[in-house]
């Protein structure tokens, strides 16, 4: 753990940037997350066991040397704390309108209200503050929309008794809400410190333990048991849940909201026909990227209470007195003092509930800069590479491949986050971080860029670095829409850079070895490339219309690709037919495709997302001139002929990726031509948007490309 100087957010699209007055750290909350960091690796497979099924399916399938690559990498990622925070805004993004330069806000969100001088913020997570309530209050607003919505999801009613099963913030503050609520309140933990703050936030009765919470509860409800029990602890143990069942009346509600064992006492709960709810953080909206990310609000009419709105409530409640913040209020520590914040937490030595982190009150905006780096030595062929995306698969895959390359310094890199630039710089070790695109493409020192974001930003990233003469590496799709594809191609035919699409398929040693077993064909190629896919979630950034474009677009470009550097030919026409899926309305989530290429070659693709996760995900088989080849996820296969079956590939999967990044650097050093010409990248492309326009009329679709090159 660290206190260190990042590169500031950028400003996007739907959002504002804030500079942070105060932030709460959540003991309960942030105390796990640090110690699941801070616990060995044998602690973190046992607390994540889903994460080691992933890492042994990509062992099985990759080999060892991948899989370590991309733990390690994991594994070396810092993580941003904190979120909850308030502020001032200090700059308004396009479609954050109802904001102004000044706004006195509460941020809330994981990645985004995190313990930061500067915060980036999405509208729907971010609201104004009444001019009475303090930042310091402020600062509590996500966590009292947590307990808000526990309280909502409980439902109680004026006059009704309600049982509050631990007293951290979250518990407090539901106290305190359900007493506003005109709720009888009897409060339970077995730190008698938090029942004496839980008096001063307004509970009826407290107790310290459950014999005489059950004694309490019986004399304050007269025997029939409380309406409703809220359960706020953290603790793998089911006891909150199995005396919840014990304090409830008959027909009774029990609502949890903190991480406790979910072991029911089937007797309890059916004996009294109790109803079991869970209150998913602070409401509405959570977990939705159209609505926390992308602004999408739903209609009051059909959802009264969204995470922003109880936000909102809190705030209100604040102002008008009826929640106080300051009883909660146990610390308050300067941001450069972070460390000793959570070392409180984590060595319990002092007793903490509300640690509030505090920051200067100055107006810095921390300057972008490109740091001076001396010109190259006259005759020097290293290359200077700077990187736009610090991805899973940028830091997995690419970036170990071009750091090992030779001749190479890496100059910068801009990601999304500051945090994430930081990262990426440290680990690979650019000369600079950003989080800003501008600063990359305006640095005149570097040779070539490298383009790992996400797919809606290609073509236009693609387009504005070959203006600036830079040889462009860009990962696929080249681009999403044909305007996108129009601007890449006119930047590309007029550029004195190269233009290169992380198509790896072709650069595979087992495709590489199949093309020359075929050499002085005759015949036209059949080929039946099979993909397993597996299923995406249909929230997934990909499956993203304006985002990631859809999997036709985003990953089939692959297998069209290696199609056309099998045949050495052009796609001419396509008929596509989407698999409909109960599971999913997605057109491009399956298909079955058909390829006619100009040399008369013919291409089946199907693509498939409703398969078993254990068969490999690619099996590509192609017939020609009496012979036939057979690929097995680019890790085996075999090449048929005369009778005679020659076994190809190794032990390890290798789809070409090395092999690539290297093709790419010979040929900006001129050593070699273009890896894959721009009408072959071109081609691809606009075979995608054919595929999909096809699967949505069906009918064939010619491929016209000269247009582009008019």
């Amino acid at each position: 753990m660290k206190v260190d100087d990042l590169p500031p957010p950028a400003l996007r699209r739907g959002g504002v940037l804030v500079r942070t007055a105060c932030s709460l750290i959540s003991p309960g909350t942030e105390r796990t997350i640090v110690e699941t960091a801070q616990s060995s690796l044998i602690g973190k497979a046992v607390g994540r066991p889903d994460l080691v099924r992933q890492v042994v399916d990509t062992f099985r399938r990759e080999g060892l040397a991948s899989t370590y690559q991309k733990v390690k990498s994991r594994l070396s990622q810092m993580k941003a704390l904190g979120y909850s925070a308030a502020g001032e805004v200090i700059a308004v993004g396009e479609g954050a309108g109802e904001f102004r330069v000044g706004d006195r806000v509460a941020c809330a969100g994981a990645g985004y209200a995190s313990h930061a001088e500067v915060i980036f913020v999405p509208t729907n997570l971010c609201c104004k503050l009444p001019d009475s309530v303090s930042m310091e209050a402020a600062c509590y607003t996500t966590v009292g929309a947590i307990a808000m919505q526990g309280v909502r999801q409980a439902d109680p009613r004026l006059g009704e008794s309600v049982v509050v099963i631990g007293l951290g913030l979250v518990g407090q503050l539901t106290v305190q809400l359900l007493k506003a609520a005109g709720c009888q309140v009897l409060a339970i933990d077995i730190d008698q410190s938090a029942c004496e703050r839980a008096e001063q936030s307004g509970a009826d009765i407290v107790a310290s333990d459950y014999a005489s919470a059950r004694t309490k509860c019986a004399a304050m409800t007269r025997g029939r048991g409380a309406d409703c029990i809220i359960i706020t602890a953290g603790t793998k143990s089911s006891e909150p849940v199995e005396q919840a069942a014990e304090l409830a009346r008959d027909r009774a509600r029990v609502v949890v909201v903190g991480l406790v064992g979910m072991d029911l006492p089937r007797q309890s709960f059916y004996a009294k026909e109790l109803e079991l709810r869970l209150s998913r953080s602070y409401g509405p909206g959570r977990y939705d990227p159209e609505y926390e990310e992308k602004g999408t609000d739903y209609p009051i009419g059909y959802v009264r209470w969204t995470e922003r709105r109880n936000m909102e409530a809190f705030l209100r409640l604040v102002a008008e007195g009826k929640v106080n913040t300051n009883l909660l209020t146990t610390q308050r520590i300067a941001i450069s003092q972070g460390r000793e914040a959570y070392d409180l937490i984590l060595n319990g030595r002092e007793r903490c509930c509300g640690v509030v982190l505090e920051y200067p009150d100055v107006q810095q905006q921390a300057e972008k800069r490109t740091p001076s780096i001396a010109a190259k030595a006259a005759g020097s062929d290293t290359l200077r590479v700077s990187v736009i995306g610090a991805g899973s698969f940028a830091r997995g895959v690419l970036l170990p491949l071009i750091k090992r390359s030779s001749r190479i310094q890496l100059l910068g890199v801009a990601a999304a986050t500051g945090i994430s630039a930081k990262n990426t710089s440290d680990q690979f070790g650019f000369s600079y971080a950003t989080t800003g695109h501008e600063e990359i493409l305006d640095d005149e020192t570097s040779d070539a860029i490298f383009i790992i974001t996400r797919h809606d930003s290609h073509a236009q990233l693609a387009a504005e670095a070959l203006r600036r003469g830079k040889h462009v590496f860009v990962e696929k799709p080249l681009a999403t829409t044909e305007d996108g594809l129009r601007e890449v191609v006119t930047a590309a035919r007029e550029s004195s850079g190269l233009l290169m699409v992380g198509y790896n398929r072709r650069f595979a040693p087992i495709a590489r070895e199949i093309k020359k077993n075929f050499d002085g064909r005759v015949g036209r190629m059949t080929i039946v490339y099979r993909v397993n896919a597996g299923q995406l979630p249909s929230t997934h950034w990909v499956n993203d219309s304006d985002e990631g474009g859809g999997r036709i677009i985003g990953e089939m470009c692959h297998f069209i690709d290696f199609i056309q550097y099998l045949t050495d030919a052009s796609p001419a026409r396509v008929s596509a037919e989407a698999v409909s899926d109960r599971q999913s309305d997605l057109v491009d989530d399956s298909a079955v495709v058909s390829i006619w290429m100009s040399d008369g070659s013919i291409a089946s693709i199907v693509y498939t997302a409703s398969g078993d996760s254990s068969v490999p995900k690619e099996h590509v088989e192609i017939f020609c001139d009496g012979k036939v080849a057979i690929i097995d996820d680019f890790k085996t296969g075999s090449f048929v002929a005369s009778g005679k079956k020659t076994r190809l590939g190794g032990s390890t999967q290798d789809k070409g990726h090395a092999a690539e990044v290297a093709a790419f650097f010979n040929a900006v050093r001129g050593s070699t031509g273009a890896p894959i010409e721009l009408e072959s990248l071109a081609a691809t492309t606009l075979t995608t948007f054919a595929i999909l326009e096809s699967a949505r009329t069906a009918s064939t679709k010619q491929i016209e490309i000269r247009p582009l090159f008019s």
